[in-house]
Parts: C-alpha cells; sequence; structure tokens
C-alpha cells in the first residue's frame, strides 16, 4: 500500500500549502520506500505521496508523477492491474507518441488521462486504487476511488480549505484542524461495528464512495455541505458523481443470466484465473495468506 494526502486552499501563507509535508509524514507507516510532495503556491495545492515499492522498484516511479505534457499531476494508491493492455491501446491509438518513461501503472494512468480525460479513463481502469490528480489547465483536483472502495480515501472541508488523505491521521495534522466529533455517526458505528460511506467519525469529514469520483476548484473551498454528500451531487466549486455502479453491471446482464451448472462452474474458474492472473504482476516477492477457508484456499491453489 502507499499513502495519499493533499490540499486545495486560498490562504496566501505558507503554512497550509507547506502543512503537506507533515501530512505527509504521518502516512510513513503506508509507504517506507519513497516519499515526495508536489506544491503550486500560485494555485494553493499540495499534493503528497508516501510509496511501497511493488511496480518498477526505480527511481522513475517516484510521485507526484507529472504526465508528459505536464497538464496532470497525480499521487496514486494501488493497481491498475490492466494498466499494459492499456499501453497497447494507447499505441495502437497513436495517442503515445513518445516512449515509455517506465513501466509504472502511474504513467500509465497519466497517459490515459491526457488521451480520454478523466472520466473514460476511470471507467477503464481494473484495479484497486484512490487517486487525486490536479488538472493544470483546467486548476482542478479530482479524487477518485475504485469500483468497490479497496483503497481508503477521506475528505473534507477545515477553516477554509479542502484536504484530502488516505488516513485520518494525516488530516488532523492540518493547521487548526479542530473538526469535532460527529455523534450522529456514533449510532452507525454501534449498530455496524465500523463507519459506512461516506460518513466519518468527524463533523466536515467525509469517505469518498466506492466507484465515485469528486472535482473541486477554488470557488469550492468555502462550501461545507451541510449533510453528507452521496453521489451523485453538486455545490458550487464541486461535484460528486459516480463513474462506475455495480447496481448498473447487474441490470445489463439479467438478460444474459447463466442458468447452466456447468457454465457457471467454467465461468467461474476462468474469472478466478484471470483475476489472479494479472493480480500476480510485481517486482518483489509474491505470496499469499493461506487461513484454509474458501477464498485464501482458491486462490493459493
Amino acid at each position: 500500500m502507499c499513502g495519499i494526502t493533499g490540499v486545495l486552499t486560498r490562504h496566501s501563507d505558507d503554512t497550509s500549502i507547506r502543512s503537506v509535508q507533515q501530512m505527509t509524514d504521518a502516512l510513513q507507516h503506508r509507504g517506507p520506500d519513497d516519499s515526495g510532495i508536489w506544491l503550486n503556491r500560485e494555485c494553493g495545492v499540495g499534493l503528497g505521496h508516501r510509496r511501497l515499492a511493488i511496480i518498477d522498484l526505480s527511481p522513475a516511479g517516484h510521485q507526484p508523477m507529472h504526465s508528459g505534457t505536464g497538464r496532470y499531476v497525480i499521487v496514486f494508491n494501488g493497481e491498475v492491474y490492466n494498466h499494459f493492455l492499456l499501453r497497447k491501446q494507447l499505441e495502437a491509438d497513436g495517442a503515445q507518441q513518445r516512449e515509455w518513461q517506465s513501466h509504472s501503472d502511474t504513467e500509465t494512468l497519466l497517459a490515459c488521462f491526457e488521451a480520454w480525460g478523466i472520466t473514460k479513463s476511470l471507467q477503464n481502469f481494473v484495479g484497486m486504487f484512490a487517486l487525486a490528480v490536479w488538472d493544470r489547465k483546467e486548476r482542478q483536483l479530482t479524487l477518485a476511488r475504485d469500483r468497490m472502495g479497496e483503497k481508503p480515501l477521506y475528505y473534507g472541508w477545515c477553516k477554509g480549505s479542502f484536504i484530502f488523505g488516505s488516513e485520518l491521521k494525516a488530516l488532523r495534522q492540518y493547521p487548526g484542524f479542530t473538526n469535532a466529533i460527529a455523534r450522529d455517526v456514533l449510532p452507525l458505528y454501534l449498530r455496524s461495528s465500523y463507519i459506512p460511506a461516506p460518513y466519518s467519525i468527524y463533523q466536515g469529514i467525509y469517505k469518498l464512495e466506492s466507484g465515485c469520483m469528486l472535482t473541486v476548484d477554488a470557488t469550492g473551498l468555502y462550501i461545507d455541505p451541510a449533510s453528507a454528500p452521496h453521489a451523485p451531487c453538486k455545490d458550487t466549486g464541486w461535484a460528486l458523481q459516480r463513474y462506475w455502479s455495480l447496481h448498473d453491471q447487474i441490470r445489463k446482464r439479467e438478460s444474459g443470466m447463466i442458468l447452466d451448472d456447468l457454465d457457471a462452474l467454467s465461468s467461474l474458474e476462468t474469472a478466478l484465473a484471470e483475476s489472479v492472473r494479472i493480480q500476480s504482476r510485481a517486482d518483489v516477492p509474491l505470496g499469499a495468506f493461506l487461513s484454509g477457508g474458501i477464498d485464501s484456499s482458491l486462490i493459493a491453489a
């Protein structure tokens, strides 16, 4: 795992922007191999990253990473398993004119953004991820989370700034963070033994829902939602939308349901084998936890 964090602010002092380093340091346990920050004081944006190197262990995989034209800057946690297929598609479309600088999936994501835009690219990504990307042309920040919400991502508003991070402890490092406990959320925790998205334990801080993307610009820094945002919704300077829906996928396949047991078993075995295969790419040793249950036994087998 890696850790990402950042801030978008209109405060003119350097303290708010420089706090990205403190926020990033709070995530050191998520990424012991490398760290980096990127700051743009003119736009009031800062991005931070802690890296656990799995794919491309070289410095070429360092983050925050810039796209080929310099338009996009990204911090990314997770892995996009089909990124080599995406590279081939970009090359076939003529969208990738220059040589690849690494075999990192992060570089692939940036190339996709430049060729297809952020929303269409997200719809093509197969993997587990949480990311933040700054569009230097539109001066807009986009957060996104994978289809099933495997990777965590918190965001919210604090004293006229928009902040985000992989964990709440990073957000608490922002200067003047005094967001109170959201007492109306406590019953959800007591009922479920966890706090479901989009809620968090703090007022004004939320979990990005799975399969969703959030865009924010400078006009949305003082618009703290009156209640937890559920996709789709928007207000001045920010918009939350769903780029992928499990419900929609189920409805699309209702007409093609598998009714034969042997066909169902064959399809399941094929899907499981392919899933394990594409998730076994790594530049470090691989292992599997075997508890003896059905899930771990199937994967280890």
